[in-house]
């Protein structure tokens, strides 16, 4: 019994003898007879066969014939070419012999650069010496606040979102730039100068939410997402003491006039005080909050601001709260009665007062004289927050204040005036942070959430 199934010609799947084969294609009819009951696919196939038998040599190829490589093409990638060409997943693109030999070598040549003994000599001494591009302008009274014009350095050695930067605060020592992120390093830059990286702390197993140097510009007091706060040797990068909280530490501040004792916030409705010297812990600060945003002494360090993440139904009776450092004391919780969350806190350079950046996205004034009444004439608007720990700075004379924004730009206002003065397109993601150097005029350096820093100038 035949198993061949004979289709009616009149079907739109049927195949027309005509087109099935050639008139010179050698088959016989019963051969033809027989191709007429095969289904429709199957008879396109072997047509194709016997129509491209006589250039069967022209259609060779590694993979077999032409409609096999139609069917499972092979992918061919030549260096060099102008158009891109998908790659599927697990193949990789051929490289040459030559190629190789290069990539290898270039990158041995960057690390053994790197790890010469005359680089790490450099490196050594721009963190204990005066650097050449800061000479000129030490021993100036004030430095005049000026905007910035362009880029000088662009880095991008951070793993992760860089959450502060910070300068020196040391004249002789200023052109060190600090940076902490969230890859659980912090890094000190020859910001000023060659904008390389001089050295990586790795002192924390979790991300670094904030970083600061000390007075004396030899240490470096940093906090982190594993629970510590620790002071870091500058040179050689060893912990001189650490201490454990107990909770995500994001926020740091040293007692001005005493800076071995220092403020850990965080994810706690307590801040903690230590002694770096004895490792000890000499004083509790509790509030009814779940988590503290921001610590800023203010004048001699008799007093200091915690900001909060609470926001009450009537008031903001809690969002800011001044308290007495040595009695553990509650000044004021009657400071702030938007309700606004305050991500960050800046003492202004030569007036008492300090700023708060709201996440209403504007910054508030406030004074720093009892009972720290906000300035309600005064507004920086025209950045936006949207939730980002953006922090604001003024120019060492305190004319400009500068700030972040989670659009990536930089603002520039007129502290007095309040108008704004310039908008800068700085980064791709949210601008974090923006710090003023002390001693040059117009520079500056911002970084953002996906890790870049840029100095300007």
């Amino acid at each position: 019994m035949n198993s061949l199934v004979d289709y009616d010609c009149d079907s739109e799947d049927s195949l027309d003898p005509e087109e099935t084969l050639p008139e010179k294609s050698g088959c016989s009819t019963k051969t033809e007879e027989t191709i007429r009951a095969i289904p429709l696919p199957v008879t396109r196939l072997i047509s194709d066969l016997h129509h491209h038998k006589s250039k069967s040599e022209e259609y060779k190829t590694p993979s077999g014939s032409k409609w096999l490589e139609s069917a499972c093409p092979v992918v061919q990638t030549s260096v060099g070419s102008k158009r891109p060409q998908d790659i599927p997943g697990g193949l990789r693109p051929y490289v040459s012999k030559r190629q190789r030999m290069f990539t290898q070598s270039e990158s041995a040549a960057l690390e053994h650069t790197e790890n010469s003994p005359d680089l790490q000599a450099t490196n050594s001494r721009l963190l204990s010496e005066v650097s050449e591009r800061v000479q000129p302008f030490l021993g100036r009274k004030m430095v005049r606040g000026e905007l910035p014009k362009s880029v000088q350095h662009q880095l991008h050695a951070h793993q992760g979102p860089v959450n502060t930067v910070q300068w020196c605060p040391v004249p002789h020592l200023s052109h060190l730039l600090l940076s902490a992120s969230m890859d659980k390093t912090f890094k000190v830059w020859d910001g000023a100068g060659s904008g390389r990286c001089l050295q990586t702390y790795s002192t924390h197993h979790g991300a670094v939410r904030d970083a600061c140097w000390l007075p004396c510009g030899r240490r470096l007091l940093s906090g982190s997402f594993d629970n510590t706060a620790s002071v870091t040797d500058l040179e050689t990068g060893q912990a001189v003491a650490r201490v454990d909280n107990q909770f995500k530490v994001t926020c740091l501040a040293f007692q001005p006039s005493d800076p071995a004792l220092f403020l850990c916030g965080g994810f706690s409705s307590e801040v903690k005080a230590w002694d770096f010297r004895t490792c000890k812990m000499v004083r509790v600060y509790k509030a009814g909050i779940q988590q503290t945003l921001d610590i800023l002494f203010l004048g001699e360090g008799k007093e200091f601001v915690s900001s909060s993440d609470v926001v009450s139904r009537d008031s903001a009776d809690r969002t800011l709260i001044a308290w007495d450092f040595l009695t553990s004391a509650k000044i004021s919780n009657q400071i702030f009665h938007e309700r606004y969350t305050c991500p960050s806190l800046a003492m202004h350079p030569q007036e008492d007062s300090f700023v708060a950046q709201t996440n209403g996205n504007y910054i508030a004034l406030f004074s720093t004289q009892k009972p720290y009444r906000m300035n309600k004439t005064k507004r920086y608007e025209g950045h936006k927050v949207e939730g980002y720990a953006v922090q604001c700075e003024c120019s060492t004379d305190g004319t400009i204040l500068a700030t972040g924004s989670s659009t990536g730009s930089v603002h520039f206002y007129e502290f007095q005036s309040t108008r704004s003065l310039l908008t800068l397109r700085a980064h791709q993601q949210a601008c974090m942070c923006v710090s003023y150097h002390p001693v040059i005029p117009a520079m500056l350096a911002t970084c953002d959430w996906g890790g870049e820093i840029k100095i300007w100038i």
